[in-house]
């Protein structure tokens, strides 16, 4: 039989109601044939009971400030096992035979990195077994154990991670990612009202969408389903369509034409500090990074000219990161509250004028453009974070992203 894997947020399994719509897939996946296996994530979001922002935020506690991180990943574990059980309860009163597993148990192995675990193997000899006798497979999302049995989490989009991992490993069909949107949108809803669904994205682009802001997958569960092209859609919980296909190319799925498609689609993440400092030593532009790097302060954006450096930093890291320089002599000038626009698109390669086309919207709208780059399939523009908004909306607008 041919194997689906299907993933639920949080928001999918919080609330009874959504946990109908989260019983109406599985059904509908066992009509279709499919042996089916469910991945989880923790119910609702921060402020929820068994969220898993909420049980970190237990760890803030006075009682609970010192938990070494091994015993954090006991805690937080236990959000998925809920969310498992709590789908497992509903399932058996419908008549569907199941059973729950842990990541460990699913065959999931990782490094001992605890918090932020690599997978390192995964064994599916459980699950098969289980899907042989017909039962539903649930498997605890986020999570996983070291060969020596100790439990670790993935880190954030581990659920999404576990979904794909657990799709290469039984070669399934579709790893199907339920959320609260229909799919890969050109941009956020919020800001582009006319914002269209994408029938289908590349791999490539979808880690590009999901590393600049978009959160519809994690993009360390994309390279895990790219390593051996086992599509992803990216789906609505509250809707029966197809959502968006992720796959290696478009010829493969009989839909060509988007292969000439310019641009995908524009994301962004706001609240960042672009810092530049005059620096016409190369030891200077290595002391300057040896700095960030051994404060924990991670650089974004970057730039070096024989004479100058500019990087971004989040908001919050960015009177550390000054004082920081002043402490080395550096005289360090520096913008907070920018954005940093994507142009995101596997047609962008090789194309002449994408950039004088970006300049244009933006300029048209009076945007200051603080800081350019690019890559095959992606250009990133800094702008004001005032102007985040209006220069989205123009982007969207010239290259006339409504249209797919």
């Amino acid at each position: 039989m041919k194997v689906i894997v299907q993933k639920f947020g949080g928001t999918s399994v919080a609330t009874s109601q959504m946990r109908e719509r989260v019983l109406h897939h599985i059904q509908s996946a066992l009509t279709e044939d499919y042996q089916v296996v469910v991945v989880v994530s923790a119910m609702g979001r921060k402020g929820e009971p068994y969220a898993t922002d909420t049980l970190l935020g237990l760890t803030k506690g006075e009682q609970l400030k010192n938990l070494s991180s091994r015993e954090q990943d006991l805690l937080l574990s236990c959000g998925e096992i809920i969310s498992a059980s709590v789908l497992s309860s509903l399932l058996t009163h419908h008549g569907i035979e199941n059973i729950v597993l842990t990541g460990g148990q699913a065959g999931i192995i990782t490094n001992n990195q605890h918090s932020n675990a690599q997978i390192v193997s995964l064994n599916p000899k459980r699950l098969q077994e289980e899907l042989k006798q017909g039962r539903v497979v649930i498997v605890a999302g986020f999570q996983g154990q070291t060969a020596d049995g100790e439990i670790t989490t993935l880190g954030r989009g581990g659920s999404d991670t576990t979904a794909t991992a657990l799709g290469v490993a039984l070669q399934a069909e579709y790893v199907d990612i339920f959320t609260d949107v229909e799919g890969v949108l050109t941009a956020d809803p919020r800001i582009v009202e006319e914002a269209t669904s994408l029938e289908m994205v590349t791999y490539t682009e979808m880690c590009n969408l999901a590393f600049q802001g978009a959160k519809v997958v994690h993009p360390r569960a994309v390279e895990i389903a790219m390593q051996t092209n086992v599509p992803i859609r990216v789906r609505s919980t509250l809707s029966d369509g197809i959502g968006t296909l992720v796959v290696s190319r478009p010829e493969r799925v009989g839909l060509a034409e988007i292969s000439d498609r310019l641009i995908t689609g524009i994301t962004q993440m706001p609240n960042v500090t672009q810092i530049r400092i005059p620096a016409d030593h190369l030891d200077q532009h290595l002391d300057v990074f040896r700095k960030m790097a051994s404060n924990g302060i991670s650089v974004d954006f970057i730039s070096v000219t024989p004479s100058s450096i500019a990087y971004t930093v989040s908001d919050p890291l960015g009177e550390l990161a000054k004082s920081l320089l002043i402490e080395m002599g550096l005289e360090p000038e520096l913008y907070p509250s920018c954005a940093k626009v994507s142009v995101v698109g596997a047609g962008i390669a090789g194309v002449p004028g994408v950039m004088a086309k970006i300049l244009e919207a933006l300029t048209e709208e009076d945007v200051k453009v603080l800081q350019s780059a690019d890559s095959h399939t992606t250009i990133w523009v800094l702008v004001p974070g005032d102007d985040m908004v209006k220069a989205i909306r123009a982007l969207h607008r010239k290259f006339e992203l409504h249209k797919y």
